[in-house]
């Protein structure tokens, strides 16, 4: 499996709540559903986690929820990106989303702040993403502090014993099965992280539907081959 094969073949599905395997984090994902149904809180919403945990999926998608909603909302999939941004027209904004934060150097640290400060008075949200601990990212101290003083909450990866169940869920949602031997050979090919595995499923689903054939083992073996004929 590549994952290259799989991007050129699935393309990136829409980031929503409703196609994000919640595994541990329910919770988590009920708090920013709140959020972006603007529910009252503070300005900050720090969410920290390992690669492939589905942070920049949850960004995405409370972002979209925020937009459906009829409301502003902007996502920067890192804080350099905010260069070119106005602050005082992000203000105006119920939501924005900052993908990365713990490679902010020192300029964007500063827009940062300032962009915290100014959707706090306009009573807008703040919500960043971090692949560390909030003790650990390298900011300085007054923007960690203020990052720290709404909700901060791990993003938990799926472990291996919840990925079939997982897997098997999502696509029961979309209207197909998967056997157990399409799943651990998923599972046993290139890499695990739900993004990918997802990706994978995705593409694999329409691959299906074109051939007018069952995602079977012998399909997916093919598929990954870059069999043209299937």
């Amino acid at each position: 499996m590549t994952e290259q094969l799989i991007l050129e073949l699935a393309g990136p599905a829409p980031a929503t709540f409703d196609n994000f395997v919640a595994g541990r984090n329910a919770e988590l994902v009920a708090a920013l559903r709140a959020v972006a149904a603007g529910g009252a809180g503070d300005t900050g919403f720090l969410l920290w986690g390992a690669p492939g945990a589905g942070k920049s999926h949850l960004l995405r998608a409370v972002v979209a929820a925020v937009r459906a909603r009829g409301a502003q909302a902007a996502l920067f999939d890192t804080p350099g990106a905010l260069a070119a941004a106005d602050p005082d027209l992000l203000g105006r904004h119920a939501l924005v989303a900052v993908d990365n934060v713990e490679t902010a150097g020192a300029d964007a640290q500063a827009r940062l702040f300032t962009l915290f400060n100014v959707l706090r008075a306009a009573g807008g949200r703040l919500v960043v993403a971090s692949a560390v601990s909030p003790a650990a990212l390298p900011l300085r101290a007054d923007l960690r502090s203020r990052l720290g003083w709404g909700a901060v909450q791990e993003v938990l990866p799926l472990d291996d014993a919840g990925k079939p169940a997982a897997l098997i869920a999502w696509a029961r949602q979309r209207g197909f099965g998967l056997s157990d031997e399409v799943i651990a050979y998923l599972l046993a090919h290139g890499r695990r992280d739900m993004t990918t595995l997802l990706a994978t499923l995705e593409a694999l689903d329409r691959k299906s539907l074109a051939a007018k054939r069952p995602i079977t083992l012998p399909l997916l073996r093919a598929w990954l081959q870059g069999e043209t004929r299937l």
